[in-house]
């Protein structure tokens, strides 16, 4: 059953035995399996038909014993199915949130688990704490000539070109974040603003919120900091994309499907 299991993770990476199939990446691993000392909580599904979600944290910098690996999460949502992944990624989420909320932000003293709530409570000052969720939008921006923007950031492996992304900022709508981050980065103006899709992207706490938008001006140059190339392509003349599993990778192929956005 999957009571019976638990997702877990060391940093952005998630533990599994070496030899274990990778259908294990959306079940969890039969707890009978985990052989080191790892800190076990309990946290709620977010379907009313699904067993709570067991995760497993285990320290940063800690040495694994022989038999097991560590996945990039970002990696195993690219190999699991879309409906597999929200215990994946509610885990996930969940699991850093803990880890990074060990201590009172106002006053510095322990906190501790609700008992009521998923929250974090304060053992000095009651102060309570809820997960981090950080709003961020991603926008795909096409052109009168059927070509869709592009671009390459500076983290990204050579050669992958993805969407327009950034974080919603203090007292700014959606909108206005799919609107000046566009302009932030590449130079462009946009209108004709559309809300399609939103996905939880743990990477470390967003609410992704996917986009489409039209050009409306301005000239193309990419801001040379975060972004170091910024290009128009055609369908027949993709770079390499974001993986799977992303709404950057959703809206990319809504659009080449034609019509779909």
């Amino acid at each position: 059953m999957l009571g019976d299991r638990v997702y877990l993770f060391q940093d952005a990476m998630m533990l599994m035995p070496v030899e274990a199939s990778e259908v294990l990446f959306s079940l969890g691993i039969p707890l009978a399996d985990v052989n080191f000392s790892v800190q076990f909580i309990d946290i709620p599904s977010l379907s009313p038909n699904q067993p709570r979600i067991r995760i497993g944290d285990a320290p940063s910098g800690a040495v694994l014993p022989e038999g097991w690996r560590r996945t990039p999460v970002r990696q195993v949502l690219s190999l699991i199915r879309s409906e597999d992944a929200e215990r994946v990624i509610r885990a996930f989420h969940i699991a850093q949130w803990r880890r990074e909320s060990v201590y009172c932000g106002v006053c510095g003293n322990k906190n501790a688990d609700s008992q009521i709530e998923m929250a974090r409570v304060c053992s000095h000052c009651g102060r309570v704490e809820y997960p981090r969720i950080a709003p961020a939008i991603i926008a795909l921006v096409t052109n009168d000539e059927d070509e869709i923007l592009l671009s390459h950031n500076a983290k990204f492996n050579a050669g992958v070109y993805s969407l327009t992304a950034g974080f919603n900022e203090a007292g700014e709508s959606l909108e206005q974040t799919v609107e000046r981050e566009i302009w932030e980065e590449t130079g462009l103006k946009v209108n004709d603003i559309c809300y399609k899709i939103s996905q939880p992207w743990p990477f470390p706490c967003s609410l992704m919120t996917g986009w489409t938008a039209r050009r409306a001006g301005g000239i193309l140059r990419p801001d040379g900091v975060e972004i170091e190339d910024a290009r128009w392509f055609r369908r027949d003349g993709l770079p390499e994309l974001p993986g799977n599993g992303s709404v950057a990778r959703w809206l990319i192929d809504q659009w080449l499907c034609r019509g779909n956005l």
